[in-house]
């Protein structure tokens, strides 16, 4: 594989998040003083090999993003497109919008604002050098059993489970024709998959993981962004005595 294969990353970011209460989109409530939204892009536009950003948006609020990131300097190229109905459509909209030079494509929740660039960065070097597929992933901290009703059937072996994070990598051809396979399959069969990665599995793919990063958590819940401010906090303290 060659170190010039052109990275870009995908932001789908057209959910309402609902659970984090009434008001504007998820992606467009406020963190430290930014939405989360442009906490995440600055991340991945900060990422080295990352060249350019495409952020879907909700359909009705193209513009306001268009205008809320002409704010901000990036280090990489930013374009806005309308997403779609829910998170799988608005990455097939940003793939369908990439030049056709792009071999490499990250995919990253806008609710996971805090994600590392050295993370992205990581991902991409991944599938550059090795993987068709590369996903961060956690330990579990917490035993996990399975429940049917309100019986616990077993107790799962956390010793071999991870949580997933984003940004997720791909190589192109392998997303779009995961993507490809959606499009046609059984919509109750594809509704139940949650990210880009599990597509990828769905056809066949291979997924190797890398250790994630704790301040790559998902913004769901209000007390989550209690969180994502301590973490800023933190980051401001380390830059100033940097």
């Amino acid at each position: 594989m060659t170190t010039s294969m052109r990275t870009a990353a995908i932001v789908p970011a057209a959910g309402r998040g609902d659970r984090l209460g009434p008001g504007v989109p998820k992606a467009l409530r406020p963190l430290g003083g930014a939405p989360l939204l442009v906490h995440a892009v600055r991340a991945l536009a900060q990422a080295p090999s990352v060249e350019l950003v495409v952020v879907a948006a909700p359909v009705d609020d193209v513009h306001t993003v268009e205008r809320l990131l002409a704010d901000f300097e990036w280090g990489a190229e930013v374009v806005v497109v309308a997403g779609g109905v829910d998170r799988r459509q608005s990455v097939a909209h940003g793939l369908a919008a990439l030049p056709a030079d792009v071999e490499i494509v990250l995919v990253h929740d806008a609710a996971r604002p805090l994600a590392p660039s050295e993370l992205a960065e990581a991902v991409a070097v991944t599938v550059r050098t090795r993987a068709d597929a590369c996903i961060p992933v956690v330990p579990l901290v917490d035993t996990v059993k399975q429940v049917v009703g309100d019986q616990v059937v077993r107790t799962l072996d956390r010793s071999q489970l991870r949580a997933v994070q984003t940004p997720q990598g791909f190589r192109r051809s392998v997303l779009a024709k995961a993507h490809a396979w959606a499009a046609t399959a059984d919509p109750a069969e594809v509704a139940t998959i949650t990210d880009d990665a599990s597509l990828v599995e769905r056809i066949g793919g291979c997924v190797v993981t890398i250790p994630g990063a704790p301040e790559a958590f998902k913004v769901t819940q209000p007390s989550d962004l209690l969180l994502g401010e301590a973490f800023l906090t933190r980051r401001r303290a380390d830059g100033a005595r940097a």
